[in-house]
């Protein structure tokens, strides 16, 4: 029998990049990787969970922060080499600087620019 794993094209580390989504405004909240693991969990536990590459280890988002991600539905590209989660973020803050998202920087004018501000600080978020 074929596992929906089996379609997935991993990298040579056993790992595919996520992508996460709010599922409501489609706004990109973030990028993590996963392996086979952390997706069949993330599917059995219908919450967002990550092979955390710093810590080798499992990271179920939020666990620390209580920011967990539901998940609303799980889409494989036509490569079947990314995944894209659509998720309920709760706290409405993924990233850890205290953000909606990872992805606050704008490039204007050949350089960065932080364009979204800190929701919660990470002194408190991480106390």
């Amino acid at each position: 029998m074929t596992s929906f794993l089996d379609k997935i094209t991993w990298n040579s580390d056993g790992l595919v990049p996520a992508i996460a989504q709010d599922h409501q405004s489609g706004k990109i909240l973030m990028m993590a990787w996963m392996n086979a693991e952390s997706l069949t969990l993330t599917v059995e536990e219908n919450r967002a969970i990550y092979w955390s590459r710093s810590r080798q280890k499992l990271w179920r988002k939020g666990e620390e922060s209580g920011h967990i991600q539901h998940i609303k539905e799980i889409r494989l590209d036509c490569d079947s080499d990314v995944i894209i989660l659509s998720v309920e973020q709760v706290g409405g803050i993924a990233c850890h600087t205290g953000r909606e998202s990872c992805f606050y920087y704008v490039l204007k004018e050949g350089e960065w620019h932080s364009v979204d501000p800190v929701l919660k600080n990470q002194e408190d978020i991480y106390s």
